[in-house]
């Protein structure tokens, strides 16, 4: 694995030359360029704010910042795996004409989805600072290693979807189905007292998307370092993905030439 790593390091300047390729690509004569990546979750936060602080009585100064955090870290997760899909094909003239590790083209679209991400997340302290008041900075250091965890998570999803969709073309379709429903078994839109309140605090608990959703709340939000068990969770679910994406990359890598 160290080796692997090693030779992952050794490219980076081919990697990271892509990264900048594909932001350019995506945003080219765009007037607003990275702000489109806002304008989404935050409309969507206008509306949902409208229709539950109506309906439930939420509290707009805790709801707002509460689902524009949420709703940062699900697009963060839906847009490298859905992306990850694609990613061995969008690197096929690169994998024809030299034999880099594959784990780059993963690393690639996870990259350029943790610049998005890193942008909503500043959004989200703004937000959270205007609605809530003074924060904590000692709190808001815990959020380096959990960016760090949740980074290495989509990387290792990127890497199970881009394998997935090459042996199995129809991944990414069942892939946005799958999001589709996860999405309102995640509390993102309401507080997970809600599920609690109604019998259902085992969907949350069973929900490996909100570990990392509480790791990233709750020093924006409740300006308080998040749990140890908070970490230990979130760092068994980055394990076992990364274990499993391992054992896929070293089983199949010399293969997917032959799918592509």
């Amino acid at each position: 694995m160290s080796k692997y790593l090693r030779a992952i390091w050794q490219c980076r300047y081919f990697w990271l030359s892509l990264v900048r390729m594909d932001l350019r690509t995506r945003y080219r004569r765009s007037v607003l360029g990275l702000g489109w990546w806002l304008l989404h979750p935050i409309a969507m936060t206008a509306i949902l704010c409208l229709v539950f602080a109506g309906l439930f009585g939420a509290n707009i100064h805790d709801y707002v910042p509460s689902v524009l955090a949420g709703l940062a870290c699900w697009n963060y997760i839906l847009f490298v795996t859905l992306q990850g899909c694609q990613c061995f094909y969008q690197g096929e003239m690169y994998i024809r004409q030299f034999p880099a590790p594959m784990a780059i083209f993963p690393l690639r679209t996870a990259l350029g989805g943790t610049i998005h991400f890193l942008i909503a997340l500043g959004v989200v302290v703004v937000v959270a600072g205007f609605f809530i008041g003074s924060l904590n900075p000692l709190a808001l250091l815990s959020l380096i290693p959990s960016i760090l965890l949740l980074f290495v998570f989509v990387w290792s999803l990127a890497v199970l979807a881009g394998f997935a969709n090459v042996f199995f073309n129809d991944t990414q379709h069942l892939s946005e189905i799958c999001f589709q429903i996860l999405f309102y078994a995640t509390p993102i839109i309401y507080k997970p007292a809600w599920l609690e309140e109604k019998h259902l605090g085992w969907l949350i608990r069973l929900n490996p998307i909100n570990a990392f959703l509480q790791l990233i709340r709750e020093p924006i939000l409740d300006g308080r370092l998040p749990a140890l068990s908070s970490y230990a969770w979130a760092g068994g679910i980055v394990l076992a993905s990364t274990a499993v994406a391992a054992i896929i990359l070293g089983k199949l890598q010399r293969k997917l030439i032959f799918k592509l």
